[in-house]
């Protein structure tokens, strides 16, 4: 199946937001520096996740998905000038942050939306990659659409109000993968749940 290209009204592709060079050398910084997650608590149970992850948010902000609640770390240098970054080029402000290491094509994750209700009815997210490119997949909630796009190192992608509540995303496995990738999804959380 061909590479679609992103439909405007649902994603906007709002290219490279640093340099090849700067893209590896924060690769290589967060990897170090982010305090990893592996695993998650929900009705009782320790469940282990194909890659790793960490929230960081402003004080008083958390945020759960799938009963899954993330432990929430204050701002780190590095990711809070990457936010500021992203809100000068796109003129949307953020107050949280999901970082996702994926160490290799066998680290993925499956298919969902972002549409808790935390983030309101309308939610704006903008996307960072770092690293491996990787397949990102859309399908329509109603009906079995499916669409494709490579996201490539230093691509900075705006998931539109629309996308979250019509469309599921993943990123597949993908085992001839051999590079990692770190994905910072940029969110506004307007209320939250303990």
């Amino acid at each position: 199946m061909p590479e679609d290209q992103a439909d405007p009204s649902l994603l906007r592709p709002a290219g490279k937001l640093y340099s090849s060079a700067y893209c590896q050398a924060l690769l290589d910084r967060l990897t170090g520096e982010i305090q990893w997650q592996y695993d998650y608590f929900a009705f009782g149970r320790r469940f282990d996740v194909p890659r790793l992850q960490a929230w960081y948010a402003d004080p008083g902000i958390h945020y759960r998905y799938s009963n899954n609640m993330l432990e929430s770390r204050p701002w780190i240098p590095a990711l809070l000038t990457i936010k500021q970054d992203i809100e000068h080029k796109i003129g949307q402000p953020f107050n949280s942050v999901l970082v996702t290491y994926y160490r290799d094509g066998k680290d993925h994750v499956t298919l969902h939306s972002d549409d808790e209700p935390e983030l309101g009815e309308a939610p704006v997210i903008a996307s960072l990659s770092l690293g491996a490119t990787r397949e990102f997949h859309y399908y329509r909630k109603q009906g079995s659409e499916l669409r494709r796009m490579q996201l490539h190192d230093g691509d900075l992608l705006v998931m539109l109000p629309p996308f979250q509540r019509d469309w599921q995303h993943c990123i597949p496995m993908e085992p001839e993968v051999e590079a990692p990738r770190i994905n910072l999804t940029f969110r506004q959380v307007y209320m939250s749940r303990e």
